[in-house]
């Protein structure tokens, strides 16, 4: 997807699916029943894993790396590399990875097997996410394990800031304690790569729905709000990181309701 002179592409690892009822809820009876078309046959939200690649001056950044190596009932990986190799990008091109948050289906690929991957990188991430996913005395151990190896390459903020010419780090905190979203800028044109701010497009269509995965609800639903608002029936695209093929749409009104649609 081109934003003036830049170019965002999606990097998909896998698949992973959830009970749709049963991790996104609203106030109101069966809302899922408004939206079929959002759900597979059996009732299933679909979320794509992956990231995005952005290159922008003599910097190649990563958004987000994918779940890994994780094959189960619910996330299958394993697609990043060849997915990187099918663009012509090796792992030491990449300068900059950055987390909307840590979530283990955004940084399954920043380490593997107890090593960092992309070795010539600076890891970016909310300096509120590293203290919950890390160094919080009841951080989950496999988060610890996933991600202590990047101390040495990490680089953390607490506020708005640039982190490369055209990228703009915001924190939108709700999901996670920092989790934040990336606005991608250039020549009047904007993108806003949200991360889990919204796992279906329904939460951006109707902003009162609750993700079970949300640390504070509230907050994150606030986050949704004010987004949606700033972005509807602008030129502004949006993507989020689990929408199905990691596509960019855009938030619209059609007969007094808001509609996410695909660019």
């Amino acid at each position: 997807m081109r934003v003036g002179d830049l170019e965002i592409v999606p990097v998909i690892d896998g698949t992973g699916r959830e009970r749709a009822r049963e991790v996104l809820t609203a106030p109101g009876g069966d809302r899922w029943a408004c939206h079929p078309d959002r759900l597979d046959a059996h009732g299933n939200l679909e979320l794509t894993l992956g990231g995005f690649l952005l290159r922008t001056g003599d910097r190649l950044v990563l958004v987000d790396a994918g779940v890994g190596r994780i094959h189960n009932d619910h996330y299958a990986g394993g697609g990043f590399p060849d997915a990187l190799a099918a663009l012509g990008v090796t792992t030491d091109e990449v300068t900059d990875v950055v987390f909307t948050h840590l979530h283990f289906d955004h940084v399954g690929w920043a380490t593997s097997r107890g090593e960092v991957v992309f070795d010539r990188a600076t890891y970016r991430v909310h300096e509120a996410d590293w203290a919950h996913f890390v160094e919080a005395a009841d951080a989950d151990p496999g988060a610890v394990r996933k991600l202590a190896p990047l101390r040495e390459r990490l680089a953390t903020f607490d506020a708005e800031h640039t982190v490369a010419p055209g990228l703009d780090a915001r924190p939108t905190p709700g999901h996670t304690p920092g989790s934040t979203s990336y606005v991608v800028s250039s020549r009047g044109e904007r993108a806003l790569l949200i991360g889990d701010v919204a796992h279906s497009v329904v939460e951006l269509e109707e902003p009162d729905w609750q993700a079970v995965f949300d640390v504070d609800p509230v907050a994150a639903q606030a986050v949704r709000h004010r987004l949606a608002d700033e972005v509807a029936d602008t030129g502004d695209l949006v993507a989020a990181a689990h929408f199905p093929g990691l596509a960019f749409g855009r938030i619209v009104t059609v007969s007094g309701r808001r509609r996410f649609t695909v660019v």
